[in-house]
C-alpha cells in the first residue's frame, strides 16, 4: 500500500504509556479468559463490532460514563514510529474521502478520533480492553485500537500487509458514518423490539454494510491518491474471508449456527467490501433493502 509522504492526521490520541494501559490478564466483568478465549474474542472483535463493549455488558446502552480515567487518559502527543504514521495517514485518507462524499451531499464530515492504547483504557462506552480487538464507541465517537491486535492476526491468521490493516481502521470508521448518517440508531432501536434471531439479523446487515463503506473509501482514496498495490486487494479479501462468522465458528467449535451470526458470512463480507471498492457508491452499500446478502 502506498502511503507515505501523504497527509497525516493530527485527530489521534495517543494513550499507550499513559495512565490508561495496561492492568494484567485479558478479563471480562470480573472473570479472565483462557489464551484460547483471549483468541476468539480478539477475532470475532476483528469481525469488527460496532461496539463489543455493549455486548460485552461493559457498557450502559452507550450512555457515556465520566470518570477520573478519562480525564487522564495519558499522553496526547502521538509517536513518530511508522506504525502510529502509518494509522495517522489512513484516519485522514479516511477524513479526506468521507469529507469530500458528504460535501458533495451538502453536508460536513465530523470525524472520529483515533485512540491508541494498550492494555485496558476508559471510554464513554465503559472500559475497553485489548482483548475486544478495534472497536467504535457512538457515545465519544472515537475509534479504539491496540496495535498488538495486528500482531496476533499475522501470527493466528497469517492475515498481514497495510492495506489489510487499514481495512480495519476503514470499517470501524464506517460504523462512524453509520452514527453520523442515523443508520445504526435506527438498528438498535430496531433490534429493542424484535427477538434475538431477528436483531442478529439486523446487526449482520448493520456490520455488511460498514464492510461496504470500507470498500467505498477505499475506491475514492485510490482514484484520488493511488494507493494500492499489487496484492493489496486479496489482503483485504483474505482478511475479511478469515473472519466471517461461518469461518470462525467452524473453527471454534466445528459447526455454525447461522442464527447466531452477527457480522456475517466470509462470502458475504467479501462480497459487500468488493461492492464498495468496485463501485465507489454509497447508495450500493443498501444492506437494509438488499434481498440477498
Amino acid at each position: 500500500m502506498k502511503w507515505e509522504g501523504n497527509r497525516e492526521s493530527d485527530n489521534v490520541e495517543d494513550r499507550r504509556g499513559g495512565g490508561g494501559g495496561g492492568g494484567g490478564g485479558f478479563g471480562f466483568g470480573g472473570g479472565s479468559l483462557s489464551i484460547g478465549g483471549v483468541v476468539i474474542a480478539l477475532i470475532l472483535s476483528f469481525v469488527f463490532g460496532i461496539n463489543p463493549l455493549t455486548l460485552l455488558g461493559m457498557a450502559d446502552g452507550g450512555a457515556p460514563q465520566q470518570s477520573a480515567g478519562q480525564q487522564a487518559a495519558g499522553p496526547t502527543a502521538t509517536a513518530n514510529d511508522p506504525e502510529t504514521r502509518f494509522m495517522k495517514t489512513v484516519l485522514a485518507d479516511t477524513e479526506d474521502t468521507w469529507g469530500a462524499l458528504f460535501s458533495a451531499q451538502g453536508a460536513q464530515y465530523q470525524p472520529p478520533k483515533l485512540v491508541l492504547f494498550t492494555g485496558r483504557t476508559s471510554t464513554a462506552c465503559g472500559t475497553g480492553q485489548s482483548s475486544t480487538g478495534p472497536f467504535y464507541c457512538p457515545a465519544d465517537r472515537k475509534v479504539y485500537i491496540d496495535l498488538a491486535f495486528y500482531r496476533l492476526m499475522k501470527e493466528r491468521f497469517h492475515v498481514s500487509g497495510e492495506f489489510a490493516q487499514a481495512y480495519v481502521i476503514a470499517h470501524e470508521v464506517g460504523h462512524h458514518v453509520q452514527h453520523l448518517l442515523g443508520v445504526s440508531d435506527q438498528v438498535h432501536q430496531a433490534q429493542q423490539n424484535t427477538n434475538e434471531t431477528e436483531g442478529n439479523a439486523l446487526s449482520v446487515r448493520l456490520e455488511l454494510q460498514a464492510d461496504c463503506f470500507a470498500g467505498v473509501w477505499a475506491f475514492h482514496a485510490n482514484r484520488s491518491r493511488q494507493i494500492l498495490e499489487q496484492g493489496d486487494v486479496e489482503a483485504a479479501l483474505s482478511a475479511a474471508t478469515a473472519i466471517g462468522d461461518d469461518a470462525l465458528q467452524r473453527q471454534a467449535q466445528g459447526y455454525v449456527v447461522p442464527d447466531s451470526f452477527t457480522h456475517g458470512t466470509s462470502a458475504q463480507r467479501t462480497r459487500w467490501f468488493r461492492t464498495g471498492l468496485e463501485s465507489g457508491d454509497v447508495a450500493q452499500c443498501d444492506t437494509f433493502k438488499a434481498r440477498q446478502l
